[in-house]
């Protein structure tokens, strides 16, 4: 297939998983992900993000739906389309008895457009030498020797499971600037997951929100920041009452002071909390992170 093709990098058409023959992890699923993009799935723990990557590794067949790579069904990739995606799993590192020197070599061999550089000048920010035995490092020096044998791999599509586990704030900020220099450099596409997501507000063009059986929203960060609004007021209303006002989600209230989520500008909000009979003062649009927009969108809870 030709690289420059316009249409998706990944297209996932009603796509039905479950666990057995018992509770439903998702039921048609869809969604796209553009080429020359980085796109975050995002959800709370058992929403089904890595069952996600695993149905588009191969690793897990689906139930009912049709999910695509550069246009070739998942189910049957040839060799070729495989060559252009690579995957990391939570940072880990196998062979971890090599060197930083040794691990390259063994890995290059795989991969004929290997782009040893690209590997090497991240182990040249970690201040580590081509000697050093992977065991002796930490945990988020591991995870950056995976990033480097990923990127290395020069693949059109990376696909990242969790990437930041276990790192602490300095690696999962190196992590997250040096993946969007590359990424943007060299025009790859990226699909990732993570826990942490005020890191993936850096990183990140496009996410999907990903609830219990079904996706809440896909869209750029940005236009979900600017859209998306957090409006905080005072009210005597009881809290199930601000969960009958329509176009608002997750509403929150402690002693006297509330909050709710909508997508429709303030005038509409403060226009559906008169029309269901609710008092209210100090109304205003608060601003919020892409963490704050996910709890919005999904619930605390």
């Amino acid at each position: 297939m030709d690289k420059n093709n316009d249409g998706p990098v990944i297209s996932v058409r009603n796509l039905t998983q479950r666990y057995g023959r018992g509770r439903v992890i998702y039921s048609d699923l869809s969604f796209e992900v553009p080429r020359g993009r980085i796109l975050g799935l995002l959800g709370k723990n058992g929403t089904g993000k890595t069952t996600t990557i695993n149905i588009l590794m191969g690793y897990l067949r689906p139930q009912k739906g049709e999910c695509r790579i550069f246009g070739e069904d998942i189910t049957a990739l040839s060799p070729a389309t495989r060559a252009r995606i690579a995957l990391l799993i939570e940072g880990h590192v196998q062979y971890s008895f090599m060197t930083i020197g040794q691990i390259e070599r063994f890995y290059s061999a795989f991969y004929p457009g290997w782009r040893r550089e690209a590997y090497y000048e991240l182990m040249r920010k970690l201040h580590v030498s081509p000697g050093q035995k992977i065991s002796s490092m930490s945990c988020g020096q591991r995870s950056q020797v995976a990033l480097g044998l990923i990127l290395a791999q020069n693949a059109d599509l990376l696909v990242l499971d969790d990437f930041s586990l276990g790192l602490d704030p300095g690696y999962r900020r190196l992590f997250i600037d040096y993946l969007r220099e590359f990424a943007k450099a060299e025009d790859k596409t990226v699909f990732m997951t993570s826990h942490i997501i005020q890191d993936l507000e850096r990183l990140i063009d496009d996410c999907i929100v990903l609830d219990y059986g079904k996706i809440l929203t896909q869209m750029p960060v940005d236009r979900l920041l600017r859209d998306f609004g957090r409006y905080t007021f005072t009210t005597q209303a009881e809290a199930s009452a601000l969960a009958s006002v329509g176009g608002v989600v997750n509403p929150g209230k402690i002693k006297d002071e509330a909050e709710v989520y909508s997508f429709s500008p303030a005038a509409e909000v403060e226009a559906a909390l008169r029309s269901h009979g609710i008092a209210y003062g100090d109304f205003r649009r608060t601003p919020m992170s892409l963490e704050d927009a996910f709890i919005g969108l999904t619930g605390k809870y």
